[in-house]
């Protein structure tokens, strides 16, 4: 097979033994543990397909072969972009498992807000492909998603790898593909900016909580932040702070070392840079005709001072021809 374009759909994962509080933390640990025994024997044991390329091993249900394929066709390229964007080798041989019943994946994973998930520790991605058709993810974007998340913890150990960080680059690094299921679109963060909460990065540490509403408000929060670095200081900063992270600094000194800032300066500025943006969006989205309309009438204006001030550059140069 050649190289390949993944298909598309629209999903969101999770990162198994980060995105929860812990309770059910240590229960998706637990299924981490025995995930092997669990998921991948039966599957072999029941005659379902294996794909094994050298650089991955795909895992699926007779009906999702062609998927399996090209998931296995398309992951060399996929790989090279991850590896370019971070400049680390992507040196471990991950395996695939496509899970064609919603059912079965919420069996495994014990979870219905997630799609997706990753065990870092089994280099393991599990898909749930029965929603891998929902606006506006794909399964590109979802299988680069936890493929980050298994770089990341190869690179950074534990505790030096916060769990904000950990899904905010991986949100950054596959275009901003979240990880759980959410029905609304409007945006938390900036509800709770506006509403004077301010969300702690300690919080958001060693795991998130569990409840939905919360949940997402981390992962909102983990991506704006990760958005923040690349924008306020460049995306170089932000691979810096990696590099750091997985040479055994701390996130302190990793952030002081590539940002220039302390952990604190840094979550200031970012607290900082919500309440503005949370005020400035609602007002320019509840008032965009009364804007538009406005500036329409400023130009107008604009273009008549200009029409009276050249005809009276006209009417006195033809005085002086006189």
């Amino acid at each position: 097979m050649g190289q390949g374009i993944l298909p598309q759909g629209e999903p969101l994962s999770l990162t198994s033994h980060r995105a929860t509080d812990r309770p059910v933390r240590n229960k998706t640990l637990l299924a981490g543990a025995v995930l092997l025994a669990i998921l991948i024997q039966p599957l072999i044991a029941q005659d379902r397909g294996v794909i094994k390329t050298g650089e991955v091993v795909v895992l699926y249900e007779e009906s999702l072969r062609g998927v399996a394929e090209v998931v296995a066709d398309g992951y060399g390229a996929l790989k090279l972009e991850i590896e370019t964007m971070f400049g680390w080798k992507l040196n471990f041989v991950p395996t695939v498992a496509l899970i064609k019943e919603k059912d079965e994946f919420q069996r495994i994973t014990g979870s219905n807000l997630v799609v997706a998930v990753a065990v870092p520790d089994k280099d393991l991605i599990i898909i749930d492909y029965s929603r891998m058709h929902m606006r506006p993810f794909t399964l590109g974007t979802t299988l680069k998603h936890e493929l980050c998340h298994l770089l990341l913890h190869h690179a950074v150990t534990g505790e030096n790898l916060p769990a904000w960080l950990d899904e905010g680059v991986a949100q950054w690094a596959s275009g901003g593909a979240a990880e759980i299921v959410r029905g609304g679109r409007r945006s938390i963060i900036e509800a709770a900016s506006l509403g004077g909460s301010q969300i702690a990065l300690s919080s958001l540490s060693k795991g998130f909580p569990g409840d939905p509403e919360s949940l997402s408000l981390a992962y909102e929060a983990s991506k704006s932040l990760v958005d923040y670095i690349v924008s306020e200081f460049g995306t170089a900063s932000l691979v810096s702070m990696l590099q750091h992270l997985r040479e055994g600094d701390g996130v302190e000194t990793a952030a002081l070392k590539s940002l220039g800032v302390s952990m604190a300066d840094l979550e200031r500025r970012w607290h900082d840079h919500l309440r503005t943006r949370s005020f400035w969006l609602p007002y320019v989205t509840n008032n965009f005709w009364l804007i538009l309309f406005f500036a329409g009438a400023l130009l107008t204006i604009g273009g008549f001072v200009k029409l009276v001030i050249k005809k009276r550059r006209y009417r006195d140069d033809d005085l002086l021809e006189r």
